[in-house]
């Protein structure tokens, strides 16, 4: 497996990865956590009302998506990974393992949170990441649609993920008093 190919997915790469692949497993990266710890000012908000994605912030694990990309794909598939995941270079690329869930491992590539950059948000309270989320809109959409298919998709995955679907109740409920 040294020399496949495999991409790491926590987010949205999960129910839209965009790339061709030969396969795909549930995986876990440890030692990371899936958090909306990046100030969003592109896909998800703009530069006068940022939202917020996620992100692989330090410590815990994180439960995603591992895709196998064939040799013959690579380059086209990780141009197009650079332009979706980094236009605004808030993301660290490095290779982590991750464990299949076929038990498994495979070393992925993945984009963890550059706790550095500007628009890292560290680890805000679930109040202040609901008031962020909601309204927040940008190129990719509105910023509840994409907490909205996160929980959606977790739950595909029989992830229950109990912080986050507070934040989407938080979010919804802020969202009928605007």
């Amino acid at each position: 497996m040294a020399s496949e190919r495999w991409i790491f997915g926590y987010g949205s790469l999960m129910w839209r990865p965009g790339f061709p692949f030969v396969e795909r497993r549930g995986a876990t990266l440890h030692g990371r956590r899936r958090a909306f710890c990046i100030y969003s000012v592109h896909h998800r908000g703009t530069y006068e009302r940022p939202g917020l994605v996620l992100g692989l912030a330090p410590g815990g694990a994180c439960r995603g998506a591992a895709y196998r990309v064939d040799e013959t794909d690579w380059a086209d598939v990780y141009a197009y990974l650079l332009e979706r995941e980094q236009p605004t270079e808030t993301y660290i690329e490095a290779r982590r393992h991750v464990r299949l869930d076929d038990g498994r491992r495979a070393e992925s590539l993945v984009f963890l949170s550059d706790v550095r950059h500007a628009q890292w948000a560290g680890a805000l309270s679930l109040e202040r990441q609901a008031e962020l989320i909601a309204g927040a809109s940008g190129l990719s959409g509105k910023n509840v649609d994409y907490l909205r298919d996160l929980v959606e998709h977790l739950r595909e995955m029989r992830v229950r993920d109990v912080g986050m679907e507070r934040l989407l109740a938080m979010v919804e409920a802020a969202e009928v008093a605007f």
